[in-house]
Order: structure tokens, then sequence, then C-alpha cells
């Protein structure tokens, strides 16, 4: 699902908002998240997850290609950590999914 997805299934859901209301709603709720991550802060949505910023250590890399070591500069990386309620969610019933969603391949 992509963002533009998800406004419009939230405005189908609550046919008394306009779904350009609900594009504000959900790209500030993004900034949000965002901007937090950006200042170093945590972000939790209980039942949901959690995000958080890692912090990756410079190291020496390799090309692949050519096999010559390269240097990579220590970087900041997102990281989600999924709530309890939602693994429960996914796992319920064993596979949790459509299979049919699933299938990508052109039989």
């Amino acid at each position: 699902m992509i963002k533009s997805e998800l406004v419009q299934r939230i405005a189908e859901h609550n046919p008394h908002l306009y779904q350009r209301d609900v594009e504000n709603i959900v790209n500030a709720i993004l900034d949000e998240i965002v901007a937090a991550l950006a200042r170093g802060d945590r972000v939790e949505l209980r039942g949901f997850g959690a995000f958080s910023v890692k912090h990756r250590p410079a190291r020496a890399g390799r090309n692949p290609r050519t096999g010559a070591h390269v240097p990579v500069d220590q970087k900041s990386v997102p990281f989600f950590k999924t709530g309890k309620e939602m693994r429960e969610r996914l796992n319920r019933n064993g596979a949790g999914g459509d299979a049919a969603d699933d299938d990508d391949s052109d039989d």
C-alpha cells in the first residue's frame, strides 16, 4: 500500500472528511514522525510499533566489482520495531495474510 492508497482508504471509511483533509492529516503525522527522528527522538505508537534511529559507525567497505577497499562514512538509519499487538494480529491463525495478494508471479 502506498500513501495515496492509505489516504483514499481512510477517506472511504470517514465520509464526513474531505480527501484533501485526510491527506493533510496523514502528511502531518508522517512529517512529525520524521521530525522527531531527525531530532534523535523515539516515536512509539502503542499497539503498532516504535520508530527509532540507529547509528552505524564508519567502516571499511569493499567495492564488489574491483575488490578495492572503500571507506564508508558513519550514518544514521531509521529503525522500526513492531508492537506486540501488531505481531499478534499478523500471526493470528497461522499465516495472517491472504496468499492471493502475495502472488506476484506471471504464471
